[in-house]
């Protein structure tokens, strides 16, 4: 399929190249950050989870360039982040820096001619207030998915998504430390590969991957083996679990360097719409699947909170009924 063709046959398009020029910018100040973090560039919000200048500024750059790239849109964003810890007096010299952060990556770029000031910074936080809901288009945003990693310098996530009338219908991981071809090796770079990568996906389109520095995006698929080559026990599976931060476990999953994702959160957490909006479409755009617990799709129609039944199970096709059974036997146990 020509270019050509690939655009006129996808009705989201123009918001996928906005979504991915947004967040390759905003993976760009990431990785700048990561590589020389320092403890003044952390700060602890008010439940406790760790929040830095980077996860601020990706917020920023994404919100400024998504309103920039798609003009004639109105424009709803549900985010993470705002600017209320920032607007504190004790916050300012953060604040200074990561305006410096959002304007010098901004003016390496070439694509815009502006400088934003500290006010400009925290209105763009506030662009991500939206409530999201069923109806509508609504950006859905975790600017640095999986920050503890982000923190350690091993692996996050700028992950972005769209829901369209309650459905996610696009979906954009940039993972800068995750190699786009597959491999088990996760944490960091592995045997030479060239890691940073661009997952994305748009409903009806398949999912692709590219280079964070740009490439020929290449079709990715999801691991097709079936339980004969996995079982071990109840839920079939002979290696050994591999630990990840973020969605970059959907990018890995959607790449086929695993076979099952599951994440099943303590009693009474509620997961959020932008810790898996962007993977889960492109995992099933990669012909997986993700469910509940109980089988049923995520829905991302309800705001800010996931609507599911226990846990999240992303694999594919072939398995997942065979997972939802080994998955209930051992509910039905703890019970």
């Amino acid at each position: 399929m020509s270019q050509l063709t690939e655009i006129a046959a996808n009705p989201y398009a123009d918001e996928l190249a906005a979504a991915k020029k947004a967040v390759s910018l905003a993976a760009r100040l990431c990785q700048r950050v990561q590589q020389g973090i320092l403890q003044s560039d952390i700060q602890s919000k008010a439940d406790r989870t760790p929040v830095t200048v980077a996860d601020y500024g990706s917020q920023v750059l994404i919100s400024l360039v998504l309103k920039k790239e798609l003009l004639s849109h109105s424009f709803s964003m549900v985010a993470e982040e705002d600017s209320e810890d920032l607007r504190k007096d004790d916050a300012q010299q953060i604040l200074e820096h990561i305006t410096s952060l959002v304007n010098e990556t901004i003016a390496n770029d070439d694509s815009y001619n502006m400088s934003l000031s500290k006010e400009d910074v925290l209105a763009a936080l506030d662009g991500g207030k939206s409530e999201g809901g069923p109806s509508g288009r609504h950006w859905i945003l975790d600017p640095i998915d999986g920050t503890k990693g982000f923190i350690r310098g091993d692996q996050y996530a700028v992950a972005l998504g769209l829901l369209d009338e309650g459905k996610v219908v696009l979906g954009v991981l940039g993972c800068p430390n995750l190699p786009s071809k597959s491999t088990n090796k996760h944490n960091g770079s592995s045997s030479g590969d060239q890691v940073g990568s661009l997952y994305f996906a748009t409903i009806g389109c398949g999912a692709k991957v590219q280079a964070l520095e740009g490439s020929e995006p290449q079709k990715i698929t999801i691991c097709s083996r079936d339980l004969t080559s996995s079982i071990a026990e109840k839920l079939g599976v002979q290696a050994p679990p591999v630990r990840m931060d973020s969605q970059a476990k959907y990018a890995a999953l959607a790449q086929g360097d695993g076979a099952i994702y599951l994440r099943f959160s303590g009693k009474g957490y509620k997961e959020r719409v932008w810790d898996h909006a962007a993977g889960s479409i492109i995992v099933t755009e990669a012909g997986g699947m993700v469910k509940d617990a109980s089988g049923n799709d995520l829905d991302f129609s309800k705001g800010r909170y996931l609507d599911r039944d226990r846990g999240i199970i992303a694999t594919n096709r072939y398995l997942m009924p065979m997972v939802l059974k080994a998955v209930q036997e051992a509910i039905d146990e703890e019970q």
